[in-house]
């Protein structure tokens, strides 16, 4: 008996040193060092859940840890209490394709949050023939480049290689294959054609491409018939792509565009997305609800059909959008061309006037000329029209507002930037808070400094992201917090087929911000557009701070991100 309590006895005491040496072990273990550590901050992951008050560890590129990190360190210690940490912004349709060439430090976009610029809505840069490479040269204004690519793989390794701050991505424009193929000629592709154009889409998938993009108001892309689309979501769907649309029609033929985007989604088994969803045009903003139940009831029966939205009820495209597509048969030149033909003119006059179910009539959708504001010319003896509105230049020169138009994109040699006040802000209110849509700018990212400021732009190029987080959700309590940021984030991340990012997650790439809800704000405006945004206070992209306290760090870490098809390693 005495043996067997010894034996207990040594057992006990064996034990209780084994937890003092596991204690002692713990308490003399040097504490965990990340690159970075986010202190105390109200963390918003993503997933539209409440936030929670947490710590987040950064090491590389990718988040390390997250939760009370207790007597963690950072060799960069960031205080974020009473401010909101979220995973970077997606915006999913820019045109940051020029800007990021002059300026990779993307200023407008990385001030408000954004974190990865998504290209390629109907032209992408590429793939490009010769052909193709001669008329983007030709065509620069202010940005002036040379083309050291042919592929879009290659354009957007370009950009990573002279360094950018924002991550990049793109899809293939559904008019670059056909204008590869077929030029700028209205008539459907051959099938041999057809067969060049989807092999197009599919190598450009293999390389990384998020799928197709059409624009189907603009020529050449206006030209292609609905099974040409078809034909070429069928590729990218084959890879996972989405197909995402500047729909035929976003006026008087809105509907019936929505019904060819479902159409399309449903024939070729694709994922499909809209373009800056809108109903344009006073007439047309009553069908919108029943457009919506349309999008609702294909998604309902299974259809995968979401959309973004830039946050301002005016849009922004070409001059030359205000006349009918069969002037740009055959490209640019041959525009205008017939833009100098007096017969020519009073048809397109007369076509400009008048309503058809053929095309987006952007000049009768926005009104007035006194609602189509000139913003961006490229000929210097006619920059002094920026910000005026068609109305007051026609009054100047003494001539009809059709006859102006046609006369300065001929003047001008470019389709000439205006925006087109033709929206509702009742129904962007409503597009903003349907759950399926996310966010983009429909803009290049600028800065209010050197070659930018030869030219105005669209309020939304320094203000969509931060417009939506001060005044819809913050002022106005559109849609709660964690909302918004699910839809700027996780929402896009998900639809585009992107991995490891999009989330606050462990071992998600580590693309993060940090901003004030209380300050965040736009102060762009259509008369003084190049103002940044505010309350956006720290920015990571891949683990690398590109914002500080408000201000731009200088750092280029930007990489390219790919699509589910891509073959690479």
């Amino acid at each position: 008996m005495a043996f067997r309590r010894s034996v207990v006895l040594i057992r006990l005491l064996s034990s209780v040193a084994g937890v003092f040496c596991l204690v002692l072990a713990s308490a003399c273990a040097p504490a965990p060092v990340y690159d970075v550590v986010l202190r105390g901050g109200t963390v918003y992951d993503g997933s539209g859940s409440p936030p929670v008050v947490a710590d987040v560890a950064i090491s590389g590129d990718a988040i390390a840890a997250m939760g009370s990190l207790g007597n963690a360190r950072g060799e960069v210690e960031v205080d974020a209490s009473g401010l909101a940490v979220a995973p970077g912004f997606v915006n999913m349709m820019c045109w940051a394709n020029e800007s990021l060439i002059e300026d990779g430090r993307s200023q407008s976009d990385i001030r408000q949050g954004v974190t990865l610029e998504v290209m390629g809505e109907s032209h992408s840069m590429g793939p490009l023939n010769p052909r193709m490479k001669d008329l983007m040269i030709r065509h620069q204004g202010d940005i002036r480049y040379d083309v050291e690519w042919t592929t879009l793989d290659e354009y957007l390794l370009y950009l990573t290689n002279r360094g950018i701050s924002p991550n990049v991505a793109s899809f293939i424009g559904a008019a670059t294959p056909r204008e590869y193929v077929i030029g700028n000629e209205d008539r459907a592709p051959t099938p041999e054609e057809l067969d060049q154009m989807r092999e197009l889409v599919r190598q450009a998938m293999e390389e990384g491409a998020l799928g197709v993009a059409s624009a189907l108001i603009y020529p050449p892309g206006s030209f292609a018939k609905t099974d040409e689309l078809i034909a070429l979501a069928e590729v990218a769907a084959a890879y996972n792509g989405i197909y995402i649309s500047h729909v035929r029609g976003e006026g008087m033929n809105l509907s019936n565009a929505v019904d060819e985007l479902i159409t399309t989604a449903r024939e070729a088994n694709a994922r499909a997305e809209i373009y800056h969803f809108k109903s344009s045009g006073m007439a047309n903003w009553p069908q919108f609800d029943s457009v919506v139940e349309k999008i609702e009831q294909a998604r309902a029966e299974g259809l995968h059909i979401t959309a973004d939205v830039y946050t301002y009820p005016a849009g922004s495209t070409g001059l030359n959008s205000t006349m009918p597509p069969w002037v740009q048969e055959g490209g640019f030149e041959a525009s205008l061309e017939r833009l100098q033909d007096p017969a020519l003119r009073k048809r397109i006059a007369r076509e400009m006037l008048s309503t058809s179910d053929d095309w987006e009539n952007m000049y009768l959708g926005a009104g007035s000329p006194e609602n189509i504001l000139l913003v961006e010319l490229k000929n210097p003896d006619l920059k002094s029209l920026t910000g005026k509105t068609l109305a007051e230049v026609a009054e100047m020169r003494g001539a009809s507002p059709e006859e102006t138009a046609m006369d300065l994109v001929v003047e001008d040699r470019s389709r000439i930037t205006a925006v087109y006040f033709s929206q509702s802000e009742e129904v962007l209110r409503k597009v903003i808070a349907l759950p399926w849509v996310s966010f983009c700018s429909d803009a290049a990212s600028l800065a209010p400094e050197g070659v930018f400021l030869k030219s105005s732009t669209h309020p939304r190029a320094y203000g969509s992201f931060a417009r939506l987080l001060g005044k819809y959700v913050r002022d106005e309590q559109l849609l709660p917090l964690e909302e918004a940021i699910r839809k700027l984030a996780a929402l896009p991340a998900e639809n585009l087929g992107i991995e490891r990012r999009g989330k606050l997650k462990q071992d998600y790439y580590a693309d993060v911000v940090v901003f004030d809800p209380r300050t965040i704000q736009d102060h762009a405006t259509f008369t003084e557009p190049h103002q940044y945004a505010t309350g956006m206070k720290h920015v990571f992209v891949n683990g690398v701070q590109v914002l500080a306290e408000g201000e731009h760090t200088g750092a280029l870490p930007g990489k390219v991100v790919r699509g589910p098809g891509w073959t690479g390693e």
